[in-house]
């Protein structure tokens, strides 16, 4: 199993080329819109881009998934959940698109690698999170956590109000993501954390410049996590102290 995060210090976000070595193949999750690198390090690598994944709709960048599916003739996998108001329009639009549209449980492979959709709401109510397997071990090795869980900190749930300016939108996805939460605490603590940002992120307000994490250590350190045991309490500290999203965050979200 091949994986690398590919980190844009700029925007602070990170996405991932993985592969199986053994079949060549490999998928690039959450890829911004100039693929050129992810081309490059799987040409390196010798890998082949048979498939691109998001995690959600992002509102701090532009998607290169719809690029990177045109360019390597891959499969792009994308949320199916949500409801009608968050269903991705390009696959529709666009006569040569190759999509799979994911809903909770639902598992595609590289080679021999298993991602698994799961669906955590709350920081946009699309968002999958992935959890990866190896070789047909039921242990996970990785939960690709996009903007849900990040290292030290959550994806906040009040951007769709505070940055889009939908009305009174904000506490009903805070209540989302503490049921959420039970996705991440119910895996192995030795399971990682791959997220899609680092500190300097405006997704989230406290998040650590580590690259990764476990769910083990994010239980007993994320300050977010910590306060799951209460609805409320967990309600509370997510919305409090979160900074002015970017202006162009509202302009992303339409």
């Amino acid at each position: 199993m091949f994986v690398r995060q590919l980190y844009d210090h700029d925007l602070a976000q990170a996405a991932y080329l993985i592969g199986c070595q053994r079949s060549g193949e490999a998928v690039v999750i959450d890829p911004e819109r100039d693929v050129d690198r992810y081309l490059a390090l799987a040409d390196q690598e010798e890998l082949r881009v048979v498939a691109s994944a998001e995690t959600h709709i992002h509102a701090d960048f532009l998607s290169g998934a719809r690029e990177l599916c045109h360019r390597a003739g891959a499969r792009a996998y994308l949320s199916a959940e949500g409801g009608p108001d968050w269903q991705y329009e390009w696959p529709v639009s666009d006569p040569d698109a190759v999509c799979t549209l994911l809903h909770d449980g639902d598992v595609f492979t590289i080679g021999e690698l298993r991602f698994r959709a799961v669906h955590t709401p709350g920081h946009t109510p699309e968002h999958l999170s992935f959890v990866v397997y190896d070789r047909g071990t039921d242990d996970p090795i990785a939960m690709l956590s996009g903007d849900f869980v990040f290292v030290g900190d959550m994806g906040r749930p009040d951007l769709l109000e505070t940055a889009a300016g939908q009305k009174n939108v904000k506490e009903a996805a805070a209540h989302d993501l503490y049921r959420s939460t039970a996705r991440v605490l119910e895996l192995p603590e030795f399971t990682q954390i791959w997220p899609a940002h680092g500190s300097g992120s405006a997704c989230g307000k406290a998040l650590g410049a580590v690259p990764q994490s476990t769910v083990g250590y994010e239980k007993r350190h994320n300050t977010a996590l910590l306060a799951a045991g209460d609805e409320s309490a967990f309600v509370n500290n997510i919305l409090s102290g979160q900074p002015s999203p970017p202006m162009y965050f509202a302009r992303m979200k339409r």
